[in-house]
């Protein structure tokens, strides 16, 4: 069992390591004054006591002479030691003495050290989580900045940080100037795309309505005919290259309006509106419906999963089919949608989902896409906090799945 956290908090370190350097000097400080105590206990000499004893009753006068003239200690139990045994009795009674004072000195020098050892500790934490305190507020500000449900809704947040011109202030500072580059960058491409929307898409509709128009004038020649064909066909695919593109930037930047939604019946409503493409490319669609109850955006999850199995669809073989398969796996509703088709290389699934990247044998086809339909479902994914990943099929074409947080059954 782990008893500790995987990763330890500044604040944590910074009062370990405050607390380190504080044991650290006070056991240095410590050990020199032992060191110095027992130097100064060691520099003494002996001391003997030169004396007379007051009453000896029972001692003749010759004893009591040679006691005059001689060095002498009495000890706790009353005992008179001389010469010899008097000088290691004291030389003893020093070196317990010190013994004593030396011991003494650790044991209350380590204890008064671990009270004032706890009390640094609580000075560091309460000390470093007012220094870092800023930090908390940059954090908390940049975590508000990364939830917001579209990548530019958020931005207009400041820091703003109050305080002494330090290093933390600094951050904030940068912080920002970071966040308001973003929001001027992001709004110019607001105004881009919904200008590209307007300024694109309607000379693209004027342009339809003259070949149109041409195209049915009385007395068209059959060149005519055909060539307004060929320009409406390229008309079309000018048209959904738009539309691709509006789509994904507003994967990417539309906040989602989170609704219940079965993905089941998505799949079968897609299905129905697919079906003549499938039918007219010789493709057959395959059905396998569970229960999928996910939230998001109705709108954006049908352009998923159509984009989904229009890819299986006009990258197939005439005789083929595509399977789209819904259901619940481990807390996600999923979608699947696997196809046959040409023989698709691991290395070359990744760049699927960058924008405009196709195969190398689709790359001259005009009527299968423009590629943006892998990356669109790729944006939409992420919008709904959800995944999508691809591997190629044993015997040609494309496994397809695309995993969404999951929610209670609908009733």
């Amino acid at each position: 069992m782990r008893i500790l956290p995987r990763r330890l908090s500044l604040r944590a370190r910074l009062t370990l390591i405050y607390s380190g350097l504080f044991l650290l000097a006070g056991a240095l400080l410590l050990a020199v004054t032992y060191g110095l105590f027992v130097n100064q206990l060691g520099s003494g000499g002996s001391v003997i006591v030169k004396g007379i004893r007051l009453k000896d009753a029972d001692g003749d006068g010759e004893e009591v002479q040679r006691l005059l003239d001689a060095d002498y200690v009495q000890t706790q139990d009353g005992d008179v030691v001389t010469g010899t045994q008097a000088q290691e009795w004291m030389l003893a009674q020093r070196e317990a003495l010190q013994s004593a004072a030396a011991e003494s000195l650790l044991i209350q020098g380590a204890i008064a050290l671990a009270l004032v050892l706890v009390v640094a500790c609580v000075l560091a934490w309460f000390i470093s989580g007012r220094v870092l305190a800023p930090l908390h507020v940059v954090t908390a500000t940049a975590h508000r900045i990364s939830a917001a449900p579209a990548a530019d809704m958020g931005l207009g947040e400041r820091i703003e940080l109050d305080g002494p011109d330090d290093e933390v202030k600094e951050l904030a500072d940068a912080f920002d100037a970071m966040v308001g580059r973003l929001d001027r960058s992001f709004a110019g491409q607001r105004r881009f795309v919904a200008n590209a929307s307007h300024e694109l898409r309607t000379p693209l509709t004027v342009g339809r309505a003259m070949v149109e128009l041409a195209m049915h004038r009385p007395g068209a020649s059959a060149d005519l005919r055909t060539l307004g064909g060929d320009l409406l066909a390229l008309n079309a695919r000018h048209e959904a290259l738009i539309s691709g593109l509006l789509d994904l930037a507003g994967a990417e930047n539309e906040p989602i309006d989170h609704q219940p939604v079965d993905l089941a019946d998505i799949v079968e409503h897609v299905a129905d509106l697919t079906a003549p493409e499938a039918t007219a490319a010789g493709v057959e669609v395959r059905l396998d419906l569970g229960e999928a109850p996910t939230s998001g955006d109705a709108i954006l999850l049908e352009r998923l999963v159509a984009n989904l199995v229009e890819n299986g669809i006009r990258h197939n073989i005439s005789g083929g089919w595509v399977e789209a398969r819904c259901g619940r796996s481990e807390g996600h509703a999923e979608v699947v949608v696997t196809n046959t088709g040409p023989e698709v290389s691991a290395y070359e699934v990744a760049r699927l989902f960058q924008p405009f990247r196709r195969l190398d044998h689709d790359r001259m086809v005009v009527d299968r896409g423009v590629g943006l339909g892998l990356s669109i479902v790729e944006a939409i994914a992420r919008a709904h906090q959800g995944s999508v990943s691809a591997q190629p099929r044993e015997g040609g074409g494309l496994v397809l799945v695309v995993r969404l947080q999951a929610s209670e059954i609908m009733v």
